[in-house]
């Protein structure tokens, strides 16, 4: 596995589908990488991961021959420097909402003289090939991508600013968490008209800072229609929901031919 080859990828101007793990098992993790995703998200916002099973998450994708990210809590840019230590090559950070934000975010992630993350990277090197610090410190800042998540208005009026905050590589949209904040909570509609326009504004505001439009979709097909649209970093489903859906219709299959429901099991 090339060092660094999501961000050469992206940067190169392609395409790039992720799948997304929450269940917090470096196998599941693994398994889905090795189906040939060129990249994993370990989510440990919302998801199950803990300190160990990112260290082991992040190796068994990087071995699958995939990239590994890591999706951090709020405001937690000291496990940023960590995972990235750990030998991600990217991080989503959410709910960043104007450029001190962003700011902040990106200190965290890149080495100076775009941030201040704290050198220290021996499970990093192993993963993605040992060289002098004088190569690996530019090799890391240029490789390392940085996803400001844009999911409440505040963030939505300031897309612009955030994309061209230096140190921040995409903005990648949550619809859920978009849609129900532009909704003030009353609903959870991703194809809502007011969801719609900011989905395309903010792939706008990405493409105009020249950085990389990301987003989270719920199946292969929200996933080819974004594309079409405009984003080139994008999720598809999780790990938790591609075994809802194969359970469901494995069932579905076995009431079938039964002649009943699911019910009669």
């Amino acid at each position: 596995m090339a060092a660094f080859a999501l961000a050469g990828r992206l940067r190169a101007g392609e395409t790039v589908f992720s799948g997304w793990c929450m269940m917090g098992s470096p196998i599941v993790a693994e398994t889905i990488a090795r189906e040939g995703f060129a990249a994993v998200v370990l989510d440990a916002q919302h998801g199950l991961w803990d300190t160990a099973g990112l260290v082991a998450g992040i190796g068994a994708v990087h071995h699958a021959g995939s990239t590994a990210m890591v999706r951090v809590p709020l405001n937690d840019f000291a496990l940023v420097s960590r995972a990235l230590d750990f030998g991600a090559e990217a991080i989503i950070a959410p709910m960043i909402n104007n450029t001190n934000d962003a700011r902040q975010f990106a200190s965290a992630a890149k080495y100076p003289p775009l941030g201040e993350r704290s050198f220290g990277p021996p499970r990093a090197t192993m993963l993605q090939g040992q060289m002098p610090a004088t190569d690996y410190l530019p090799a890391a800042n240029t490789g390392t991508l940085t996803l400001a998540m844009i999911e409440t208005p505040e963030a939505l009026a300031n897309a612009e600013a955030i994309a061209a905050t230096p140190g921040i590589d995409a903005l990648f949209i949550g619809p859920y968490d978009l849609s129900t904040s532009l909704s003030a909570g009353k609903a959870q509609d991703i194809n809502a008209p007011e969801v719609d326009r900011a989905i395309d504004t903010i792939c706008a505001a990405a493409l105009k800072a020249s950085k990389i439009p990301g987003i989270y979709c719920r199946d292969a097909g929200r996933a080819l229609d974004m594309v079409k649209r405009g984003f080139r970093f994008v999720t598809v489903g999780s790990d938790f929901s591609l075994v809802r859906e194969s359970v469901a219709a494995s069932l579905k299959t076995l009431a079938v031919a039964r002649g009943g429901t699911k019910d009669a099991f």
